[in-house]
């Protein structure tokens, strides 16, 4: 009976013993769990990465001058800024730069803003996360030292690294550059946020709209460009525009994640340090990732900003929650060149929607427009269109070209382009070509005159031609290889598979565009098409004009806003671009614009 018992009681401990056992375990894998989810770390351990606090500091002030504190500080940049704005979804740069955003709150002494302009040297003392740390002081000098260290030692060797980092050949001189000898080499940066949480949102920036540079990315206010990604530092990366060199220029804020370049971290190598990275040089085409899901797409344009001859509205939007909430990527491209570089009575204004990817439109919109100004840089051709009032045969060189220059095997686009050109009495003509499905029409006196045409399988223009070929379509069918349109930039693959396929453009007519004629022009991908009418775009332009009728400056931009407003209203369920040119007002917009 004893042993009994005994043999009970030791059961019991053994049982008692792994249940205990089996609670430990549970809850280590509940902190395992709740770390790696949540990453408490990010919000407890930033004072010791920024900074320790050193005996005294409590009682240091909050602004000193004083340069041996700076010394000692010398690794908490400050910036000359005082950041106010956010970043819009639609960057105006169709308006003249607003005075609000960036701030200029003190001018450094004339060696140290050479030097500043010519390395990009700004910064910021901690994640916003933490706010003023206890002790931290505030310095005006610290820039000031850090360039003079930069002038004494150069650059850090590895900025002689492939990412086009700065040399010591590079190095600015002494001489403050002289901006009226630059005018003409102003530059245009845009940015779209191609994948990530904040997927869509975009902005564009002027080299010479000080106001909004330096232009931050980061996930709270006041980053310039807002990332809602929380795997993205309060204030990530910069990008100035150096003076001396010309050129746009990236920098890592110390962010705890990093940033990459073309897949290339430009960070500071310690991350934990909380240290800027080296400036490096931005090219159009390059894709910046900040997180580990956000990427940035890059265009860089050159431009003059001059008086242009009409007003320009362009908008767009990938229609996110549409289809039960599902997020749509964003694959349209849109943008606008007047005048086309050394050419200034022609000017370029384009959609291109692709399918399959993003990156067929975005190498036809960059490509097309180069390929048109080349083209025109011929003295002869280009009398030849001012002259015969005709540019058919550059549209259809341009599109050629542009589609032996594209190397998009499984990815294709739309291309829908409007040249406009003057001539020397100022008398304006249009005339369009396109391959696709994205529309264009000019209203002129009432009457609307289509530019384009619908190259989809189910078209009667489309059916004809395929019948043409000795390979007509079946009944019923309305795809080819699984595509609904027959004409298409890039999609290599499925052209070789299928000779119906074609990139060759309808050209329009050349339209006259008649002075005190109330004419427009309205370009625009099939997520607006879908769900409004000609006719009805028509009524939205004049019921937007009754509305402002003393309005000029940006009622282009508005008119814009309005059939997109209209398309969100149908429950379009396709991405979106629109381009609205107002041929009867005048206004100063920047001369190149590129929304992905």
């Amino acid at each position: 009976m004893a042993m009994l018992q005994s043999i009970v009681v030791f059961t019991l401990l053994l049982l008692m013993l792994i249940l205990i056992i089996i609670i430990i375990i549970i809850i280590i894998i509940i902190i395992i769990i709740i770390v790696f989810a949540f990453k408490p770390w990010r919000f407890f351990s930033y004072p010791s990465r920024c900074r320790a606090i050193k005996v005294g500091e409590l009682e240091r002030p909050l602004v000193s001058n004083d340069v041996d504190l700076a010394q000692d500080q010398s690794n908490d940049l400050t910036r000359n800024y005082d950041l106010e704005g956010e970043c819009h979804l639609n960057a105006a740069l169709l308006r003249p730069p607003r005075t609000q955003g960036l701030v200029h709150k003190q001018r450094l002494s004339s060696a140290s803003s050479r030097l500043a302009l010519g390395d990009s040297v700004v910064g910021d003392v901690s994640d916003p996360l933490d706010g003023i740390l206890v002790g931290q002081t505030l310095k005006r000098r610290v820039v000031t030292e850090h360039l003079v260290e930069l002038q004494k030692h150069g650059r850090p060797e590895n900025q002689s690294q492939n990412l086009r980092f700065g040399t010591e050949n590079d190095r600015p001189q002494e001489s403050v550059p002289n901006t009226d000898a630059i005018s003409d080499q102003r530059s245009c940066l845009s940015l779209q946020v191609v994948s990530g949480p904040s997927c869509g949102l975009h902005c564009s920036v002027l080299s010479t709209s000080t106001a909004r540079l330096p232009l931050t990315l980061g996930r709270v206010p006041p980053s310039y460009l807002l990332l809602k990604d929380y795997e993205v530092s309060g204030k990530h990366a910069m990008i100035t525009w150096n003076l001396n060199k010309l050129r746009w220029e990236l920098v890592d804020m110390g962010s705890l994640n990093g940033t990459l370049l073309n897949s290339h971290p430009i960070n500071h190598p310690d991350p934990g340090s909380r240290l800027w990275g080296d400036p490096v040089e931005l090219a159009s085409g390059d894709t910046i990732t900040v997180g580990t899901t956000s990427n940035i797409y890059v265009h860089i344009s050159s431009h003059n900003e001059r008086l242009v001859p009409f007003g320009v509205g362009m908008t767009s939007d990938p229609m996110s929650l549409r289809r039960g909430g599902k997020k749509l990527p964003m694959e349209d491209v849109c943008y606008y060149h007047w005048p086309l570089p050394g050419i200034y009575q022609f000017g370029v204004f384009g959609i291109c929607d692709g399918h399959g990817g993003v990156g067929a439109a975005k190498s036809a919109s960059k490509i097309l427009p180069e390929m048109v100004a080349t083209i025109l840089t011929d003295s002869v051709k280009r009398e030849r269109v001012v002259s015969g009032q005709d540019a058919s045969d550059v549209l259809r060189d341009a599109f050629s070209q542009t589609e032996a220059s594209m190397n998009n095997y499984y990815e294709g686009c739309t291309a829908t382009l409007l040249l406009v050109w003057a001539d020397a009495d100022e008398n304006f003509f249009a005339q369009c070509a396109n391959v696709g499905d994205s529309a264009c029409f000019i209203n002129m006196d009432g009457k609307q005159i289509k530019m384009t045409e619908d190259h989809k399988v189910t078209s009667c223009s489309e059916r004809l031609r395929i019948e043409g070929i000795g390979e007509p379509l079946k009944d019923g069918e309305t795809r080819l290889c699984g595509l609904n349109l027959a004409r298409m930039l890039g999609d290599k693959f499925v052209k070789q598979q299928d000779s119906r396929f074609s990139s060759e453009p309808y050209i329009s007519q050349v339209v006259h565009l008649k002075k005190s004629s109330g004419a427009f022009a309205l370009l625009a991908s099939d997520g607006l098409w879908d769900v409004v009418s000609f006719k009805k775009a028509v009524q939205l332009v004049v019921q937007t004009r009754e509305r402002h009728p003393t309005e000029t400056e940006n009622l282009a931009e508005k008119i814009a806003e309005v059939m997109l407003d209209e398309a969100r209203t149908q429950r379009t369920k396709d991405n979106t671009s629109i381009i609205f040119i107002d041929f009867d007002s005048i206004s100063t917009v920047s001369s190149c614009k590129v929304r992905p």
